[in-house]
């Protein structure tokens, strides 16, 4: 490799593994241990990657002892290729994370599968009427919730899923558990249902919202909930009332929203810069000094953000395919990748060290951060 292509090659070139998958992928999940990520193509097949990385970049970095200058050199094996699944729907297919190492796949024949990391796929641990569109997993509490679209069952072990006694028929196309587990948000048409699944499940609260929710996400102490909204920006919903607040005046649809619990601050897409604000001061009621500067304005829009698990870092991808890795707060950021195919989906490992990226164009992709990078 000439020198010219040396000092062309991004960070991304020399840090991630890059599979390409024959449909766009729709979302990702790393394993409960970090050992395994799936990714889930719109095809209706899932692809599965080890994390751990056979040419990892301590092992390439070199320091010149004249200059004391950093490099790296590329890799020179090649990677181990993805295990692909069987098709499993006609779309993509809801996936969760699932006990020590494994996945759990909705699949249109309303069974809940259990994907090893390996990619085989043991006996169904629950079956539903219709194909399932949400599917997510509680370890805490040892629960599976699945929705077929309208309604919504538990399951605590093999057998049966008991379906929630809902007198509404709305759409329910999202899940999500608490952290403890002990509570379980619906979207419920244009609104959110949340439940407590403690015993036997009973109703919280119904909360009407301005739009469809495409996403929930809890707050780590579990009090609040952030919901992107088919339209509309998204809602911010306190469990301890129900009170829905909408913040609005995004230039495109939100399609993610996190939570960072290093920075104690959210963070949305959709704008034409990272979105962020503090716990201390939420945007409710108009409020906005709690607003973080976070990375750079530009003219393209942030269609993926992923908070880092234990440091004050925001991932963010882009629609013309740049991803960043910016300091909270501050404007501060880290180039990964320049340019490529819109980004939908991102996300950390437990441990930080690992940044796994989905695009449209069916790019499936590692990136492992060395360790002295974020330092």
């Amino acid at each position: 490799m000439n020198q010219q292509t040396m000092q062309n090659l991004t960070l991304f070139d020399l840090l991630a593994r890059s599979w390409r998958r024959p449909s766009a992928i729709a979302d990702l999940r790393f394993s409960a241990d970090d050992s395994a990520i799936a990714f889930a193509s719109l095809d209706g097949t899932v692809a599965i990657a080890a994390v751990a990385d056979q040419e990892p970049p301590e092992s390439r970095i070199r320091v010149s002892h004249d200059l004391g200058q950093t490099t790296i050199r590329p890799r020179e094996k090649p990677l181990v290729p993805l295990i692909a699944t069987p098709r499993f729907a006609d779309g993509d297919v809801p996936l969760a994370t699932y006990a020590h190492s494994g996945f759990l796949v909705g699949a249109a024949s309303g069974e809940v599968l259990h994907l090893t990391v390996g990619g085989e796929v043991a006996e169904p641990l629950a079956k539903i009427d219709g194909p399932i569109v949400a599917i997510d997993h509680s370890t805490r509490a040892g629960a599976i919730a699945v929705s077929n679209g309208h309604d919504v069952f538990l399951s605590c072990g093999e057998g049966d899923a008991m379906r929630l006694k809902r007198h509404a028929t709305s759409s329910t196309d999202a899940l999500a558990f608490s952290p403890g587990g002990r509570r379980l948000a619906c979207s419920l048409g244009e609104g959110l249902s949340i439940w407590t699944v403690e015993g036997n499940a009973a109703l919280i609260h119904n909360v009407p919202l301005s739009a469809r929710p495409v996403s929930i996400r809890w707050s780590s102490d579990g009090t609040w909930l952030a919901c992107a909204l088919e339209t509309g920006g998204f809602a911010l919903v306190s469990l301890a009332d129900g009170r829905a607040d909408i913040v609005a005046g995004f230039p495109s649809p939100v399609r993610t929203v996190c939570w960072s619990h290093p920075a104690n601050a959210l963070f949305a897409s959709g704008a034409f810069r990272i979105a962020g604000w503090s716990m201390v001061a939420l945007p409710i009621g108009g409020e906005a000094s709690g607003a973080l500067e976070t990375g750079r304005a530009g003219l393209v829009l942030v269609e993926a953000v992923a908070a880092h698990p234990e440091k004050k870092l925001i991932a963010a991808g882009y629609a013309n395919g740049r991803i960043t890795v910016a300091q909270i707060g501050a404007r501060d950021e880290l180039l990964v990748r320049p340019l490529g195919s819109t980004v939908t989906a991102l996300a950390w490992s437990g441990d930080g060290r690992h940044l796994a990226i989905a695009t449209v164009d069916g790019t499936a992709a590692i990136v492992t951060f060395p360790a002295q990078i974020f330092k």
